[in-house]
């Protein structure tokens, strides 16, 4: 496998950067420089016409959004057991878990992120900020509740989802957003303990 991984500083790449270490896969990483236009050259564009990361190319193939590549990677890397094998039950509660952290944990966060500052000035609405903040409890609530015997959300078992989940929590913090919740705070702290995490931080520099 051939893998290169594109992204920037602080981004959802660092999601396809951590899949990459948990599943012990040789990348290359190209750290790209958005202030100076690096989402935006012919060049990326081609990979991705959204002008987004993370982005992915393996051996020619071009794949985008991080919850699949994820998904992509962990399956890459069977023997580690990142994504259940599909067709099962464990698999099916996988991709609940995915969905999960795309459209209800990390939408309301995104959406504060962007009216606070990655929109452009005119298009920001604050009124919406304290809205999402709710949403974004209420969602946190749910992924609380959702734990079984733990450790991981799908058991004893760290999966791709626990990449998504993880990460997401932490934007949470970054974005000045309490983690009221005790289970979800000793949840983060075991996502970030982990060895493959460490790695991450040390190549998103």
């Amino acid at each position: 496998m051939t893998l290169t991984i594109y992204g920037i500083k602080q981004s959802r790449a660092m999601r396809a950067l951590w899949a990459a270490e948990e599943a012990g896969i040789e990348y290359t990483y190209e750290q790209l420089d958005a202030r100076a236009g690096g989402l935006r050259t012919e060049a990326f564009l081609a990979l991705n016409p959204g002008g987004k990361v993370p982005v992915i190319v393996d051996d020619g193939f071009v794949l985008t959004e991080s919850a699949v590549i994820a998904t992509y990677i962990g399956e890459r890397a069977p023997d580690k057991g990142l994504v259940p094998e599909g067709k099962t039950r464990a698999r099916y509660r996988y991709d609940q878990w995915m969905a999960f952290a795309v459209s209800e944990l990390e939408q309301p966060l995104w959406t504060i992120g962007k009216h606070k500052f990655a929109l452009p000035r005119d298009w920001r609405v604050p009124a919406v900020i304290e809205t999402a903040g709710k949403e974004f409890a209420r969602a946190e609530q749910v992924l609380a509740a959702g734990f079984g015997e733990g450790p991981w959300l799908l058991g004893e078992q760290f999966t791709m989802a626990d990449v998504m989940l993880g990460h997401t929590l932490l934007w949470a913090t970054g974005f000045g957003m309490p983690v009221p919740s005790e289970a979800l705070q000793s949840y983060l702290a075991r996502c970030m303990a982990r060895p493959a995490w460490k790695r991450v931080l040390e190549v998103d520099v």
